[in-house]
């Protein structure tokens, strides 16, 4: 795959989403880049681990090199090439190249080996691996991009969370020694849940993020985030947006401040980030959900 010259030494010190263009989508977790280049060839190192999925309708000629050694082939749409942190790839495609490029921060993919697999992070690295397939990975690559192709993205807690799942399942698959996930069954104590539900509660008007809500019980955010929904039926994330769309109803109902404002006190970044969700939600637009609440 054609790497993105220009991500080549970041090392993603923002905690904020930054949504760059229409190509390029990054959090302190994960950076995701649309990557669309005429025939030719290129040299890439990053300080981020790489995975890049092919996007092309029919079968690509690629030649590639990394690891000392030389990989020949055609990829098929869905096709993987990972590249781990640091490892220098040279790249060669004979027609227009259309891909998706994710990096994950060194230090983050650490943290995840030691929280949620329990293993050195410092000894638990990936391995270089030419022309892959996985479908768990392909899924969340798709879920990746569907976010990038909107106008308002769902914030740093999907992406987080998306991060999370990715970065374990690249080490389930990819690691260089065996992993597996402890079993955690039950979901969340009471008190444990409700402790999180009035931090969300609390922050609700702010972009939070996994790392945040895990925090606070002293929980790996991937270990969070299934405990959660097993205690809940429904993601952290499809819980704070349902929040914030119930607050956005309340204030609709209770005062006339303009909608715009509304949907900043409820977390949503516009008046359309709004109305979107809450058409999604309750089926109608927040202007007419306001009409009709008499």
């Amino acid at each position: 795959m054609a790497p993105a010259q220009s991500q080549a030494s970041d090392s993603f010190p923002d905690d904020s989403l930054e949504y760059e263009s229409a190509l390029v989508l990054k959090t302190e977790t994960i950076q995701i880049e649309h990557l669309q280049f005429p025939p030719g060839e290129g040299d890439f190192q990053a300080e981020a681990h790489t995975l890049f999925v092919n996007l092309t309708p029919r079968p690509l000629h690629y030649l590639q090199k990394q690891d000392g050694k030389t990989h020949t082939g055609l990829y098929c749409h869905g096709d993987m090439l990972l590249t781990p942190a640091n490892t220098p790839l040279f790249v060669r495609w004979e027609r227009d190249e259309n891909c998706l490029q994710i990096q994950l921060p060194e230090l983050f993919l650490k943290r995840v080996s030691e929280e949620t697999l329990g293993k050195d992070g410092d000894r638990l690295t990936l391995v270089p691996t030419f022309q892959s397939r996985n479908q768990p990975l392909e899924a969340i690559a798709t879920l990746l991009i569907s976010e990038m192709q909107q106008r308002q993205p769902n914030g740093v807690l999907y992406l987080d969370s998306l991060a999370n799942v990715l970065a374990v399942q690249m080490l389930r698959y990819y690691g260089t020694t065996t992993a597996q996930l402890s079993s955690y069954e039950g979901g969340l104590l009471t008190y444990q849940l409700n402790q999180v539900l009035d931090y969300i509660d609390a922050e609700l008007a702010q972009d939070m993020k996994l790392a945040d809500l895990a925090g606070l019980l002293d929980m790996s955010p991937f270990h969070f985030g299934r405990l959660f929904k097993q205690s809940m039926g429904i993601s952290p994330h499809q819980y704070v947006i349902q929040q914030r769309i119930e607050r956005a109803k309340h204030l609709l109902k209770k005062s006339d401040r303009a909608i715009i404002d509304i949907a900043l006190e409820c977390g949503f970044t516009s008046h359309s980030h709004l109305s979107k969700q809450f058409r999604k939600v309750v089926g109608t637009t927040p202007r007419n959900f306001r009409v009709q609440k008499l």
